[in-house]
């Protein structure tokens, strides 16, 4: 049946090689069972419920690609699109967490719309490569400073903005060692390094803090999807502006998964099957949409999947394998709501620090190129939106080879994001 499905023996791998290959990546993204539920509950999201729909959205992705696409590569909610619906469009803006869903239903429909046409391609191979690396670099620094935040390292400061918090507190403290624990697991090997961190700061709050309490349980029934299952408001997520939220979360989505399956592809070397990638882009896509109806931020593919391609994961069986796996995480519920905001702080710290390596393919050397970059990077967390570091960077950009005459270099597709941009700020301002 698997050879039916998947091809293996024409892919040259088994069924126990592609079911290893989908634990390895399991283990290697297992964390955002953990972090998603705890960064969107900041919003008034039932936790139990965002625990379901952050499982069943990624199953439902890793189903979609297994067997549409015939990819090895896992889906789940997206860090950085988490942090965006949550901090900047539902806390920032004002948001209600069901329109913010809405948001993401629309973008999932424009960006299917995109993929389909062939017109998400053309926006990719347009935008400078510049931007394309300082974007993830930019959200990492976003999520660093809510990483921070969450662990009680930097606190709020009247005068100086921000400051560093006492690192006496037991929080800080587990934070810090659960974060030298997963670099250091990391630096070995060790599958599932990120997952065994948080495990190791939970089990501390669990020795010591007394706000953390053991569960009753370690298995149960999944809690009730109905709180997220259905609840996202189009109409108001319409009404309030397609320039504030949707553009972003499409200009995200884009760049971050576009980015991530041509990167798996090319080590995997899968871009030689035929209507491979049009099929994993469509994949990826649709998962969006699942995603919105269940109640979770945007699915995306993740760059955890190379993990599972170093382990012999060469077809949709080891999707299959990391779908299964999520479905199997649903009843471990009440070990996941013990898990604290300081246990997670650490793996996004490390996160984070991973993406700013994206930086080194900046063209330093040109301005033109190098200051868009920087303001793109320096914006997110310093204006606490993602939003605004894009604008920046899409304004930046077009202006400066504008002014020094290279204009004719620039992508249609790039004029067209920085005029969308502008006229958000001329009509919205800063909001």
């Amino acid at each position: 049946m698997f050879q039916k499905l998947f091809s293996l023996r024409e892919h040259n791998t088994t069924v126990q090689t592609e079911v290893v290959a989908g634990l390895t990546t399991f283990l290697a993204m297992a964390y955002i069972v953990f972090v998603n539920p705890n960064i969107l509950s900041t919003t008034g999201m039932d936790k139990g419920a965002v625990i379901v729909s952050t499982c069943l959205a990624a199953a439902f992705g890793c189903f979609v690609m297994a067997f549409w696409a015939n990819w090895p590569v896992g889906m789940a909610p997206g860090m950085g699109l988490n942090a965006f619906f949550a901090f900047t469009v539902v806390q920032g803006m004002g948001w209600t967490w069901q329109a913010a869903l809405g948001a993401v239903f629309i973008s999932g429909c424009i960006f299917v719309l995109l993929t389909l046409t062939g017109v998400r391609r053309w926006i990719v191979e347009a935008i400078p490569e510049s931007l394309q690396v300082a974007i993830p670099a930019g959200i990492g620094l976003f999520l660093g400073l809510i990483a921070l935040k969450s662990a009680g390292v930097v606190v709020k400061n009247d005068a100086t903005f921000v400051a560093m918090g006492d690192l006496h507190d037991k929080s800080v403290l587990f934070a810090v060692i659960g974060f030298f624990t997963i670099v250091s697991l990391d630096y070995f090997k060790i599958r599932g390094s990120i997952l065994l961190g948080i495990l190791a700061v939970t089990a501390l709050g669990v020795g010591f803090d007394p706000n953390v309490q053991m569960p009753y349980e370690f298995t149960s029934l999944p809690p009730s999807i109905a709180p997220t299952f259905m609840q996202l408001d189009v109409a108001q997520a319409w009404s309030k502006g397609i320039f504030n939220v949707v553009l972003v979360f499409v200009l995200v989505e884009i760049f971050d998964a576009t980015g991530v399956l041509t990167g798996v592809a090319r080590r995997a070397g899968l871009l030689s099957r035929p209507n491979g990638i049009n099929r994993a882009l469509s994949a990826d896509s649709v998962a969006i949409l699942g995603g919105s109806a269940l109640g979770t931020s945007s699915t995306t593919a993740y760059i955890e999947s190379l993990a599972g391609i170093q382990a012999g994961g060469r077809t949709g069986l080891t999707a299959l394998t990391i779908g299964v796996l999520f479905l199997c995480a649903l009843f471990f519920a009440p070990v996941i709501t013990v898990v604290p905001a300081y246990a997670t702080a650490p793996a996004l710290v490390y996160v984070a620090g991973l993406m700013l390596s994206e930086l080194s393919h900046v063209k330093w050397e040109d301005v033109t190129e190098a200051i868009p970059a920087a303001l793109t990077v320096f914006a997110m967390p310093f204006t606490f939106s993602i939003a605004n570091g894009l604008a920046f960077g899409f304004i930046s950009y077009t202006t400066l080879k504008l002014f020094t005459g290279q204009w004719r270099d620039v992508h249609p597709a790039a004029w067209l994001i920085a005029i969308l941009f502008m006229t958000r700020f001329i009509f919205f301002g800063g909001h």
